[in-house]
C-alpha cells in the first residue's frame, strides 16, 4: 500500500510543494528559505523515517511567519492524505527525547480532531535569525490541517536550539509510531468505526 501524498499550496504570500512518503527511509530534501526551519524539518523526517520533500518560496522580506505557517498547513494536509482512512494504523504515538540539556515529551493522536497543547517556555526568543515562537504557529497549523491532537511538553532545558530540535525529533518519532500498520487492527482504531 502506497502511503504517500503530494500537496501544493499557493497564495499571494507563499508557494509550497510537499511530497511525503510515510513508509520511507528518512530521506529529506527541504528548502524553505528559512535555514533553521529546514534543519528542524530534516530532523523530523530523519527520525520519523519519512521521505519528505518540501520546496517553499515565501515573502521572507516581510517576515518568516507566512512561510513557516504555510509549510505547517501544507505538511498537515499531506499527512492527512497519506494516512487516508487510517485503516490499520496504531493511531497514537509518544516520544521522550533527551537533547543534551533538554528533555522534551511529544504525544499525539491521529484522531481527526485537531488540538494543540504546547507547554514550552523558552529561555530566549531567537535561534540565530529564527523566531522561536513560530514553532508553536507551525504546530498549530500542522494539527489543524492534519487532524492531529498533539501535546508537547518541555520538562527542562536551557538551549533553545536543543529544545526545538528535540520537539521536531519527538514529533517525527511519535508520528512514525502512530502511523504504523498493525495487522490486528481492522479499519480505523475507533469504537465509532471511523475517525
Amino acid at each position: 500500500m502506497d502511503r504517500e501524498a503530494s500537496v501544493s499550496r499557493k497564495t499571494r504570500e507563499t508557494e509550497i510543494q510537499v511530497e511525503l512518503r510515510l513508509d520511507g527511509a528518512g530521506e529529506p530534501q527541504i528548502s524553505t528559505g528559512v535555514p533553521f526551519l529546514d534543519h528542524l524539518l530534516e530532523s523530523f523526517a530523519r527520525h520519523g523515517l519519512f521521505d519528505l520533500r518540501i520546496q517553499a518560496v515565501g515573502d521572507l522580506e516581510v517576515d518568516q511567519h507566512h512561510t513557516v505557517e504555510d509549510v505547517g498547513i501544507t505538511l498537515g494536509q499531506a499527512i492527512r492524505v497519506a494516512v487516508g482512512e487510517a485503516a490499520g494504523v496504531a493511531r497514537f504515538g509518544s516520544a521522550r527525547i533527551p537533547m543534551a540539556d533538554a528533555l522534551v515529551q511529544v504525544d499525539l493522536d491521529l484522531s481527526s480532531r485537531p488540538y494543540l497543547v504546547y507547554r514550552v517556555t523558552l529561555p530566549r526568543d531567537w535561534v540565530g535569525q529564527f523566531d522561536a515562537a513560530l514553532v508553536q504557529d507551525f504546530l498549530y497549523a500542522l494539527c489543524t490541517h492534519g487532524g492531529i491532537d498533539l501535546h508537547v511538553e518541555l520538562a527542562y532545558g536551557q538551549n533553545v536550539h536543543h529544545i526545538l530540535e528535540g520537539i521536531f525529533k519527538g514529533l517525527g518519532r511519535a508520528l512514525d509510531q502512530a502511523t504504523r500498520i498493525d495487522p490486528r487492527i481492522r479499519g480505523p482504531l475507533s469504537t465509532k468505526g471511523s475517525l
